[in-house]
């Protein structure tokens, strides 16, 4: 619903009323059977008229408050002006829509048929507004599940990349800890070498001492005890 299906219903309305406009004026100088033409066509479409006005009304109902105030002053010249062309009518036939006073029966019979073909020209209108209304509601709800289907997708695939993302930095992360592995492991044997070499560097300077300690021993026993 929206002010531009308004303004479509706004020039069928305005079509219709030109014609209707043309008809009481027609009448006044017809007689016989041209004239119960003219007041059954006037009938028809003063119907059609009168349900243009009906769905004009249902679509001021939402539009924008601004919009509806400026209208709202038309609809009701609109239903006046209809009004007034039926009073028109009325008074180029005596006996129009008059079921309490009779005239004579064909002429009565007739104005029956043609308010019955109205009545039915009207419920069949209305059935297709209806129906016009079902579809338009029925295609807002398409719209609206396309539209969260939509939106759906597109945090489904926002979600895809921000897993992708993160399995990248876990990647990274692994690496780096497999990286931090291999360092460690080296630094291991290193710490093992350098041990073996303090172990050896011991055991060459506990050697020496001896060797030192001996040569020592031989000098002051040659120098002092042996003569």
């Amino acid at each position: 619903m929206s002010s531009e299906e308004f303004e479509k219903l706004h020039e069928i309305y305005k079509s219709l009323y030109e014609e209707l406009r043309l008809i009481p004026e027609r009448a006044l100088k017809c007689h016989g059977e041209e004239k119960k033409r003219l007041i059954r066509v006037f009938l028809e479409r003063h119907g059609e008229a009168e349900e243009v006005l009906q769905g004009m009304e249902q679509e001021l109902r939402i539009a924008p408050s601004s919009y509806r105030n400026a209208m709202s002053t038309k609809m009701r010249l609109y239903n006046r002006d209809l009004g007034k062309l039926q009073r028109e009518i009325k008074s180029s036939e005596p006996g129009f829509g008059s079921s309490a006073r009779p005239v004579d029966g064909g002429q009565h019979g007739v104005y029956s048929a043609q308010n019955q073909q109205s009545t039915n020209v009207q419920s069949q209108r209305a059935l297709l507004l209806q129906g016009n209304d079902c579809l338009k509601n029925a295609s807002q709800s398409i719209e609206r599940s396309q539209r969260i289907a939509a939106e759906t997708d597109q945090i489904g695939t926002d979600i895809i990349e921000e897993l992708g993302e993160q399995r990248e930095q876990l990647d990274r992360t692994r690496n780096r800890l497999v990286n931090t592995g291999e360092n460690l492991s080296r630094s291991r044997k290193i710490l093992r070498a350098m041990s073996r070499r303090l172990m050896t560097n011991k055991l060459l300077l506990a050697v020496i001492i001896i060797m030192e300690l001996g040569i020592l021993g031989a000098v002051i026993y040659l120098k002092f005890f042996r003569r």
